[in-house]
Order: structure tokens, then C-alpha cells, then sequence
């Protein structure tokens, strides 16, 4: 008991360095995307594709993914190495778009989609999971500063963007893109390994990953798909993922074929979606250990089909842009949050197989939101795709209330480390 209470008593004295450093990170894993929906337009326009050809480069990146994270976060709980695994992730993401870069194939465009949607999925088993081992007790709060990370790339690579495409084009910028990946990839790599080294020495890991065969992997897998609450709230997430990547494909299509915003405006509009994401997710972070995950969440996604009908119906004037920033504080401040939930309701040592099948069906939805939103878009207007984001947005919010209140029992755990 007394060496239990001494363990205890190091993790809650864990410095929120390592949210940061990984934080960062998970800056640079969605910077990439976040620069490829500036490029979109361009793309589109260099190569002639319509809504759907246009949205169909996002569904093979998603469809990927969809594909690739539930095996991706069995790997992960397998293999156990969180700084290799977070490092090639980094490189893996950035490498596709750099051969898209080079490209003018529209198929070749697809094939660089399909990697980097393969390649994004060993950051969240790895990087999630560690980091609520590692603060039990602020779980939603460490969810929400990764989560800022990922507002952090998504509003400030845009905006970089917009800037560079002043002086250089579209195939230039992708290519100056990849240094930062490696520069981080290199950072997260020794410093995680450092971590590990402290805490082997302080004798905070005591057990190392059970060799476990093929066959009890999957017992444990089913086990986590009759989790009642993890299928509604993966669900759930994969029609608000369904919402999101739909909108993120078209709002600068929007923006620069029908507002005639250029590629500068386009990029500040995006990084006023994400700051007020940013500003957004530690308060839903914070809030939600307080008086718990689903009042903020369920809030959060009603404001959110709200704010979608006003911007449909302010559509082509400067109410648009203004509800685009309101948007953001709604969209993104949930995001952090139901990891966390997932998480609370997840048994030990299988973090990474649940973050997997949240990611994944994630994946599935965002892989379906833009082809299906292109489709709406090419045979009723643009305008008509932000009405079917408001339903898909509100069939979210359905999925969230039915979710179990309390946390589920836990089953035995097959291994336990901090690692």
C-alpha cells in the first residue's frame, strides 16, 4: 500500500511538460491536413475536378483510416514503444504530401491521400492513451491540451499558407512543408525516451506488455465492441468527424468560388474556426471532470447545428465569416472530451485498441462526409451541403445521449505500464 501510495503520489506530481511536448506534435499531425485544405482549391482548379472529385481526395484519406486504426491501435498495445511509434508517425504523415507535391496525376493525388490516412493512425492509440495513463486524476484536461495542439496546427498552418502562396506555388510550399515534421519527429523521439528512463529508475514501471497470441488480442477486441458505451460513443463521433471533414473540404471551396475570397482570406477564415477551437477545448476539458462528460458535450453539439442552419442561411454575406469563428468554439471543444469519456469507460491496458476504434470510425464517417457532401453540392448547390452537415451533426447529438451515464465494469487487465 505504502509503495502504491509513493506511485500515485509521482504521478500526480508529473510536470504538464509532457503535455506540451506532445501537444506539439500533435500540432504537426494535423498541420499537414490543415494546409491540404488550402491547397484544395488550387488542386481542384490546376486539375479540373468537380465537388465530388474534389471531396473524394479526402474520403480515400479517411476510408484509409478507417480501415487501418483498429489494427493500428492493437499494434500499438502490442509493440508498446509510444516515442518510435509517435516519431514515424510525424514522418509517415508528411512524406505522402510531399510526393502529392510532385504530382499531376488526379489518381496519384488519391494514392498520397490513401498513405497519409494509414499513416496518421499511430499517433492517437500512442499518443492518447500515454498521456491518461500518465494524469488519471486530470484525464479531460490533458485531452483538451493535446486537443489545442491539434487546433494549433489546424489554425495556424492555413494561415502560414495563405501567406506563402503569396510568394511561391502551391508545389513549392508542399515541399518546404516536411522539414518540420522531422525536426519534431527527432524532439518527441529522445524526449520520450527520457521519460521512460526516469521512470524505470524511479520504479514507476513494473510490468511490461503480456506476450499475448492472436487469438486472446481478439477475445480482448470483441470485449471492447460489446462495450455499450464505446460503440455509441465512436458512433457518435463518427457522424460529428462526418461533419467536420465535410466541412473543412468545402468552407474554402465556398469561400473562393462563390465569396471570391483569395487564398490569404481563405487561410484567416480557417485559423478563426480553429483559435476559437483552441479557446474552447480547455474550458470543455476543465469542465468536464467537474460536473461530468455528456452535459458538455451535448451542449456543445446543439450549438453547433445551430450555428451550421445561421451560416446557411447567411450565406454570401459577412454574418458568414463571423458565424465561422462561433462555429469553431462549438465544433472543437468536444473533441478532447469524449476521448476522455472513452477512456473513463475503456478497461487497463487497452487504450490503444479503444482509441483505435474511435479513430477508426471516425474515419469511416469523415471519409463519407465529403463525397456525400460534394455529391448534395453538385446536384442541389453548394449552399445545400451546410444543411446536410446540420443533420449529421444532430444525429451525433442522439448517439451521445443514449451513451451509459456511468463507467463501465472494468475486466481484469492482461498488463499494466505507465508506458
Amino acid at each position: 500500500m505504502t509503495t502504491t501510495a509513493m506511485e500515485m503520489g509521482a504521478v500526480q506530481r508529473r510536470s504538464f511538460q509532457e503535455v506540451y511536448v506532445i501537444s506539439i506534435g500533435h500540432a504537426l499531425t494535423h498541420w499537414y491536413p490543415a494546409t491540404f485544405y488550402l491547397l484544395l482549391p488550387l488542386i481542384g482548379k490546376e486539375l479540373g475536378l468537380s465537388y465530388g472529385q474534389i471531396g473524394s481526395i479526402l474520403t480515400c484519406q479517411y476510408a484509409a483510416g478507417a480501415i487501418a486504426n483498429i489494427p493500428g491501435g492493437v499494434f500499438v498495445d502490442t509493440v508498446g514503444r509510444k516515442g518510435l511509434l509517435m516519431a514515424i508517425s510525424l514522418c509517415w504523415i508528411g512524406f505522402p504530401y510531399l510526393v502529392m507535391g510532385l504530382s499531376h496525376a488526379y489518381w496519384m493525388i488519391l494514392v498520397c491521400a490513401t498513405f497519409v490516412g494509414i499513416g496518421n493512425n499511430l499517433w492517437h492509440p500512442t499518443a492518447i492513451p500515454w498521456l491518461a495513463d500518465r494524469f488519471p486524476d486530470r484525464k479531460g484536461l490533458a485531452m483538451s491540451f493535446h486537443g489545442m495542439g491539434a487546433n494549433v496546427g489546424d489554425a495556424v498552418a492555413p494561415l502560414v499558407m495563405g501567406l506563402m502562396l503569396q510568394s511561391f506555388n502551391w508545389r513549392s510550399v508542399v515541399v518546404m512543408n516536411v522539414i518540420p515534421g522531422i525536426v519534431v519527429a527527432g524532439i518527441i523521439l529522445v524526449y520520450v525516451g527520457r521519460l521512460q528512463m526516469a521512470d524505470l529508475r524511479a520504479g514507476l514501471v513494473k510490468f511490461k506488455p503480456a506476450k499475448l497470441g492472436g487469438a486472446e488480442r481478439m477475445r480482448m477486441l470483441a470485449s471492447l465492441l460489446r462495450n455499450r458505451a464505446l460503440v455509441t460513443l465512436s458512433i457518435g463521433a463518427g457522424f460529428r468527424s462526418m461533419t467536420q471533414a465535410a466541412l473543412l473540404t468545402f468552407l474554402p471551396v465556398y469561400l473562393a468560388r462563390v465569396m471570391g475570397y483569395p487564398s490569404l482570406w481563405i487561410g484567416a477564415c480557417l485559423f478563426a474556426l480553429q483559435a476559437a477551437g483552441f479557446v474552447a477545448a480547455p474550458i470543455a476539458g476543465y469542465l468536464s471532470d467537474k460536473i461530468g462528460r455528456r452535459q458538455i458535450i451535448m451542449s456543445s453539439m446543439s450549438m453547433t447545428g445551430v450555428v451550421i442552419l445561421a451560416m446557411a442561411f447567411a450565406g454570401g454575406t459577412s454574418w458568414f465569416v463571423l458565424l465561422v469563428a462561433i462555429l469553431g468554439f462549438f465544433l472543437f471543444a468536444v473533441r478532447a472530451v469524449l476521448q476522455a469519456w472513452l477512456l473513463d469507460a475503456t478497461p487497463p491496458g487497452m487504450g490503444g485498441s479503444a482509441i483505435g476504434i474511435l479513430f477508426g470510425t471516425q474515419a469511416l464517417g469523415a471519409a463519407i462526409g465529403p463525397i456525400s457532401a460534394g455529391i448534395v453540392a453538385d446536384h442541389y448547390g453548394i449552399m445545400s451541403a451546410f444543411y446536410f452537415l446540420a443533420g449529421t451533426i444532430i444525429i451525433a447529438n442522439l448517439m451521445v445521449f443514449v451513451t451509459p451515464a456511468g463507467l463501465v465494469e472494468k475486466s481484469p487487465k492482461p498488463f499494466h505500464s505507465t508506458q
